[in-house]
């Protein structure tokens, strides 16, 4: 298999883990931290500092995603058919789903905290805009989370990719 898409499998992992780390470590210690010293305006300070980090989580996702689609040419020759269109459908749905998650959905967030003028944890939790607000936070969790199995998927692929005259698992 050829050096370009050795280089291709470890920068879509490397999003791939900084996804994971987004999710599971920024996200909730900015939450837990914040939270814990008892500020009035806890929350919306975290959801900005998360807000941040999503959008380079997004934006990231979708150049790589894109610049590996347009790249995926250059080494068809080391995939059986379906393994590469399989492979060139996730990437696809990658760059689809960072660019939704960044924006329509976190854009709509942006909004609806701009709207609770930045006093998101005094809103009621039965307000519109809250309520507005914690479902779209679910398809943004929902839109990341999908992007990220699709990309442990391609990075599979790429990983037991052969030859098209090699008996794989892909035929």
């Amino acid at each position: 298999m050829p050096i370009v898409n050795h280089i291709r499998m470890s920068l879509l992992a490397s999003w791939l883990a900084m996804a994971i780390y987004f999710s599971a470590v920024v996200a909730p210690s900015a939450f837990g931290v914040l939270r814990s010293f008892g500020l009035t305006n806890a929350s919306e300070i975290a959801g900005s500092v998360v807000t941040r980090n999503l959008y380079a989580v997004n934006v990231s996702g979708l150049i790589l995603s894109l610049l590996l689609l347009a790249s995926s040419f250059a080494v068809q020759k080391y995939y059986v058919r379906a393994a590469f269109l399989l492979h060139n459908a996730l990437l696809l749905g990658i760059a689809l789903l960072t660019a939704i998650g960044e924006w329509v959905i976190a854009s709509r967030m942006r909004g609806l905290r701009a709207a609770m003028q930045g006093q998101i944890d005094s809103v009621p939790l039965d307000d519109p805009n809250r309520v507005a607000f914690a479902a779209l936070h679910g398809y943004s969790v929902t839109a990341l989370s999908v992007a990220m199995v699709a990309a442990l998927i391609a990075v599979f692929i790429m990983i037991c990719s052969r030859e098209k005259t090699d008996v794989t698992a892909f035929e």
